[in-house]
């Protein structure tokens, strides 16, 4: 079985032919990354309403991640340890990457790795700085240009 298992959806669920992503995904995410993984590929108003709900921002935004309740605890299941949900915002995308002058393959590929290392228990918005030097790293490795912390303006400490 395969360290990481990815599905790519759309936001019933129902598979898409993204298999470029998943492919792309499971061989270039970090090694403690294993498990199954569902890339959901929605709206953006289904994304406002998910921003809405868990975050409480009322507003579309890019990438969320969901881990997995076994995940969270480190618990595993019968096949395999389940990662979670990562939901990417297909306008937002298409924007980012009409800005960004990279297709919009290039722009999934970044919002996933993002999404990914949320689930790994990462967060930009707490942590020193090493959730920007791991996605830095692994964006390199992969190929792919800034990733979204680099590409965020630096918010000054209060």
């Amino acid at each position: 079985m395969p360290d990481l298992s990815v599905v790519v959806t759309d936001a019933k669920g129902r598979r898409l032919g993204a298999a470029g992503l998943a492919r792309w995904m499971a061989a270039h995410a970090p090694a403690r990354a294993r498990g199954d993984l569902t890339i959901a590929l929605v709206s953006d108003t289904a994304m406002r309403r998910l921003n809405r709900t868990y975050r409480r921002k009322d507003y579309a935004t890019d990438v969320l991640s969901f881990a997995h309740a076994e995940a969270r605890r480190g618990g595993e299941t019968r096949k395999a340890r389940i990662l979670g949900d990562i939901v990417i915002a297909t306008g937002v995308a298409r924007r980012q990457a009409r800005a960004q002058r990279h297709p919009i393959a290039t722009e999934l590929r970044i919002l996933a790795l993002h999404g990914l290392l949320h689930l790994l228990g990462y967060d930009h918005e707490k942590d020193q700085g090493e959730m920007r030097r791991a996605e830095d790293r692994l964006r390199r490795r992969a190929g792919l240009p800034a990733g979204l912390i680099a590409r965020a303006p630096r918010r000054s400490p209060p």
